[in-house]
């Protein structure tokens, strides 16, 4: 099976900045928690209705999730916020929390979304320089990853940049987490100007590049059988949510980098249709196998089931 059903890229999303929101931290392996919400956004997104226990938990079986570790994940999602509990008589349900529902919405979008448009270099580069006292290693860590979100790395230790105009955005952090000594700026970087250097080095482009063409390559093969029609409805669910685990974490590596600073040959846009082909593909198919669960625990849940495709970034 190709991919991996983990978060590597961090959060559902990229909600770092939403930080009412206690989603889900990465951790090895397939995250429980992880899985469920990006079902939630792929097959029930839209509907307030709860679901039971029972169904969520025969849902996340479809992955090898054992019982006891998808009650766990339940608990540990409604102890956050994320999932609201609801009893009628001795069935348990769950639905997600408005905020929860709205975050996982905008993420999703933001994920489809990624790699399918390729606006011109604005030419400028947008500098964030800063310098915050060893002692407040935590307010450091934050800010780090407030700026991560808005798709800046670093060049230098305390320099971080971005090739698209995030000024304002980054000077609306740096007041929020209260970064005094701080500056924000719009300009060109070379040689012979602060910070100097070449910018591109903030990014590994050789580790973006090889990942971009292992996901191409990994899925080569099952493009092929979703063409000729040779995957089953159970497998369809599971590759489409692989993919999409998968294709999450190129949002956190890849800031849209213009193709005015790339190499030759960037294999960014044939990973997306690699994406896209299999993501709108296997819709249909993984969509009737969640029916087919959920109408084992109530005809009523089967008919609300809807897949969407990455127009839904529309």
């Amino acid at each position: 099976m190709p991919g991996s059903l983990q978060n590597r890229a961090g959060r559902p999303g990229g909600g770092d900045s939403d930080s009412d929101v206690d989603l889900p931290r990465t951790q090895a392996g397939a995250n429980p928690q992880h899985l469920l919400l990006t079902l939630l956004g792929d097959y029930w997104y839209g509907r307030d209705a709860p679901l039971p226990s029972a169904a969520l938990v025969d849902l996340l079986a479809e992955f090898s999730v054992s019982g006891v570790s998808a009650r766990a994940a339940l608990s540990r999602l409604a102890r956050r916020g994320l999932l609201v509990l609801s009893r009628s008589g001795r069935r348990t349900y769950y639905a997600l929390s408005p905020r929860a529902a709205e975050v996982l919405t905008e993420g999703t979008r933001h994920i489809l979304s990624f790699g399918s448009t390729e606006t011109p270099w604005w030419g400028r580069w947008t500098v964030a320089v800063f310098s915050i006292p060893e002692g407040r290693r935590d307010l450091r860590h934050l800010l780090r990853t407030r700026l991560r979100s808005l798709g800046l790395a670093s060049l230098y230790d305390g320099v971080w940049i971005s090739p698209h105009d995030r000024v304002e955005q980054v000077s609306v952090v740096l007041k929020e987490l209260g970064v005094s000594s701080a500056t924000v700026m719009a300009g060109e970087i070379g040689p012979d100007s602060p910070p100097g250097g070449d910018p591109l080095r903030a990014w590994d482009l050789a580790e973006l590049r090889r990942r971009y063409d292992e996901l191409v390559r990994d899925y080569a093969g099952l493009r092929a059988r979703c063409r000729a029609g040779r995957i089953s409805a159970a497998e369809a669910l599971v590759t489409r949510t692989a993919l999409m685990a998968a294709w999450r974490t190129f949002p956190g590596l890849d800031p849209d980098l213009p193709p005015e600073l790339l190499p030759g040959d960037w294999p960014r846009a044939r990973a997306r249709q690699t994406f896209v082909e299999l993501y709108d593909g296997l819709a249909a198919l993984a969509e009737s196998r969640v029916r087919e669960i959920l109408a084992g625990h109530g005809p009523d849940l089967a008919p609300l089931v809807r897949s969407h495709g990455t127009r839904f970034a529309g």
